[in-house]
């Protein structure tokens, strides 16, 4: 600390006479700042920490009084040590105006070195001393504080220790119990008792009644735990279940550890339950969601290779765009259906999905209520709508600007009524025979979810009506791994 070098600030608006300064005060080593303005000192005193400033009382624009005064004003100087040096003759006045406006000493010109480096020297090692005092008295704050806050971080972990094992036991979700070994007393507190769904005016604790709420393929635990502090186990731990007095079954995790005397007998032995069945729970719904998802992946696959597989076009790019459409149809519902978590789709949804790559303006009209779809129906009605928009977009209403298309639904009797009317597109014929899509849209609807699928190709526009019915008829239909087989097997014999 003692060697550590401070800044001393020259100031004054000729150049030579702050080579002299510097020249006079380099042996004090020291860090010399230079500044040939007032303005010029203020900006390196608002950048850089100073300990003396050495300042010409004579200078224009701003001098060394209204120089001291400025500085003075800041809360950071109010104490930085200021030396004047006068060319004039100074006077008592002149003194007490400089001290007033903070200077605490005065160098006559002409400059004695030695006395100059003397008066800087004073005060720089004393602003040396100053902060080296400042720092350790820093330090010592620092360590109080330290102390402190240790003390308070102490106390604060174990208030907020008792609280998390007071809620914990207000929440039923941990107990506590002792077992006295030699004269087989038991002690339970009032988390033991919530999480056992029992009460301490009503059940007395002992190894038979505890052993009666205890699950009975989890009885051998505790005979088990016995057994091992029989052998000279000092802890134990085990998951089990029991079965309260109203029949919920819960599942816990119980931790033992035992007490022995000097010959390694067991005394006593105490421990902490602690209610896991919300966690057991969330596992459990995990892993129903992991093969559900396995389940919803295969399903898209199947129908994915299904329609790879089963399209057919004259021309690549063609064969390209009809596969990538489906592909897309049915992204767009597995989307749907994945913001639900897979409970179902709302048929809206499914349409509003199927119009948002076409700008039609004002040409479909839509009228229904909202209808809560099954996943598989949604999929398959997903895919029908897209064979019907496509073709509508290629040969129908939605070809040219002219044509129209309404969409209205209704539900009764657990039965959606879907009709599809087209008009004022080009003159249609009834074709020959039917495409793909066409023939897949009909073998869906009625072989996959029972329903039925006419057309009327009217000249004035197609006329399509799809019966489904919301309630699945059999268990075939619904059974896990069933739908991508019916998939499969459907768009086969559609494309036969």
């Amino acid at each position: 600390m003692d060697h550590e070098k401070v800044n001393i600030l020259l100031v004054d608006d000729q150049p030579a006479k702050l080579l002299a300064y510097e020249v006079i005060l380099k042996d004090l080593g020291q860090n010399l700042v230079i500044a040939s303005s007032g303005r010029e000192a203020l900006e390196v005193l608002l950048k850089t920490e100073i300990a003396v400033i050495l300042v010409d009382v004579c200078m224009p624009e701003l001098d060394g009084f209204e120089l001291a005064a400025m500085i003075r004003e800041h809360p950071r100087f109010q104490k930085t040590a200021m030396i004047f040096i006068s060319a004039i003759q100074v006077s008592d006045i002149d003194r007490l105006r400089g001290y007033e406006m903070g200077a605490v000493d005065y160098v006559p010109v002409p400059v004695v070195p030695e006395v100059l480096r003397a008066k800087v020297k004073v005060f720089a090692e004393l602003y040396r001393k100053t902060r080296e005092l400042e720092r350790l008295n820093q330090d010592l704050e620092d360590r109080v504080r330290a102390r402190t806050a240790e003390l308070e971080n102490s106390t604060a972990k174990l208030r907020e220790s008792e609280e998390r094992r007071s809620m914990a036991i207000a929440a039923g979700k941990m107990g506590s119990w002792d077992w006295d070994w030699i004269t087989g007393d038991w002690m339970w507190d009032e988390g033991q008792y919530r999480i056992f769904g029992v009460g301490p005016e009503s059940f007395e604790v002992n190894p038979a009644n505890v052993q009666a709420l205890l699950h009975p393929d989890d009885v051998d635990q505790l005979r088990k735990a016995i057994a091992e502090f029989n052998k000279g186990t000092r802890s134990y731990e085990t998951e089990f279940r029991i079965v309260r007095p109203d029949g919920d079954v819960r599942w816990c995790v119980g931790t033992a550890a035992a007490t022995v005397d000097d010959s390694g007998r067991v005394m006593r032995v105490s421990g902490v339950t602690v209610d896991i069945t919300e966690r057991k729970r969330a596992e459990e719904r995990q892993t129903l969601l992991a093969r559900e998802v396995d389940h919803r992946a295969k399903n898209a696959l199947a129908l994915a290779q299904s329609i790879v597989r089963l399209t057919r076009a004259d021309e690549v790019k063609a064969y390209v765009s009809a596969v990538e459409g489906r592909i897309n149809a049915l992204a767009r519902v597995h989307t749907i259906l994945s913001l639900s978590s897979w409970q179902g789709a709302e048929l809206s949804k499914l349409i509003d999905e199927e119009l948002a790559p076409y700008s039609l303006g004002g040409q479909i009209k839509l009228a229904g209520s909202e209808v809560q779809l099954l996943p598989a129906t949604a999929q398959t009605l997903a895919l029908a709508l897209h064979e019907l928009f496509t073709n509508s977009a290629k040969y129908g209403a939605l070809s040219t600007r002219t044509g129209r298309l309404a969409i209205g639904w209704q539900v009764e009797d657990e039965l959606l009524t879907l009709t599809w009317e087209e008009s004022g597109g080009p003159l249609v014929m009834t074709p020959k025979s039917r495409g793909f899509g066409t023939r897949s849209l009909l073998a869906s609807v009625e072989s996959q979810l029972g329903g039925q699928a006419r057309s009327d190709w009217r000249a004035e526009g197609l006329l399509c009506r799809l019966e489904v019915p919301l309630v699945r008829k059999t268990a075939a239909t619904t059974a896990p791994g069933n739908f991508e087989a019916a998939s499969s097997a459907e768009l086969q014999r559609a494309s036969g």
